[in-house]
């Protein structure tokens, strides 16, 4: 099994794509990391609308349907769900 080890800053510039769809989702905002298990839970990227007090909504995607970490992209599959839809 290959070993790819990228930073956190490096996973921010990838830009997310879902497989199921071919949409192309954004760019991580944020990541939710479990401390306790040293792994990561969710990513967060905003989504297009603002809400109204100006703050971006976040879609969530769990690290679990994350498929591949490429070296520009991150695939996702929303495995039935709407992740594309948003």
């Amino acid at each position: 099994m290959e070993l790819n080890m990228f930073s956190i800053n490096n996973l921010r510039a990838m830009e997310v794509i879902d497989m199921n769809v071919g949409a192309k989702l954004g760019f991580i905002r944020d990541i939710k990391i479990d401390c306790d298990d040293n792994r990561i839970i969710s990513i967060l990227i905003p989504v297009q609308k603002n809400n109204w007090f100006g703050k971006l909504d976040m879609l969530e995607i769990p690290w679990e349907d994350v498929i591949k970490v490429g070296v520009d992209v991150i695939l996702v599959d929303s495995k039935d769900k709407t992740i594309g839809d948003v």
